[in-house]
């Protein structure tokens, strides 16, 4: 008799994108995210740090200050790093990824053509940049589709209040 107990798709690939935040040095949020073709294909990765050639010894990482000392000028975010990792076309794909998009995020993900957008935690929902966000996603068309929070996203939350 087979397992019935396994994991759906697009909790198999959120766990993908999970383990891509893993990747992700910054010491107050990691976010993944996974792009995947209608074929069930991986297609590209990213997670949250500093573009190629940008030493994260000499950036900050800092929530707070001065624009320029805290990390919000110089990261890549998950989604965009997935999307400028691709080498293939991504329209009709869609995206995994731990954290809601921002507005600027969200820009990329609705001119490369990602149709659908899986989702975990939404903690900025009330925010100006995710209020945006959606507006422009759900305006474009892009499905939006919001995954209870697993247990893989608890022991990783786990790991880094350590």
């Amino acid at each position: 008799m087979k397992r019935t107990d396994v994991l759906t798709w697009d909790e198999y690939f959120m766990g993908l994108a999970h383990l891509s935040a893993l990747r992700s040095k910054d010491p107050s949020t990691q976010v993944g995210a996974a792009i995947v073709n209608d074929q069930h294909k991986v297609v590209s990765i990213g997670y949250n740090g500093f573009p190629n050639g940008c030493s994260d010894d000499e950036y900050p990482w800092e929530r707070e200050g001065a624009v320029n000392e805290t990390k919000y000028p110089f990261v890549v975010h998950a989604e965009l790093n997935a999307i400028l990792n691709s080498s293939r076309d991504l329209h009709g794909c869609s995206i995994y990824v731990s954290l809601f998009p921002c507005n600027e995020c969200a820009k990329a993900i609705i001119q490369s053509g990602i149709k659908r957008v899986v989702y975990e935690c939404d903690k900025y929902a009330d925010t100006d940049s995710v209020i945006a966000s959606k507006r422009m996603l759900r305006s474009a068309g892009v499905e939006l589709v919001q995954l209870p929070e697993r247990i893989y996203l608890s022991v990783h939350k786990e790991a880094n209040t350590k």
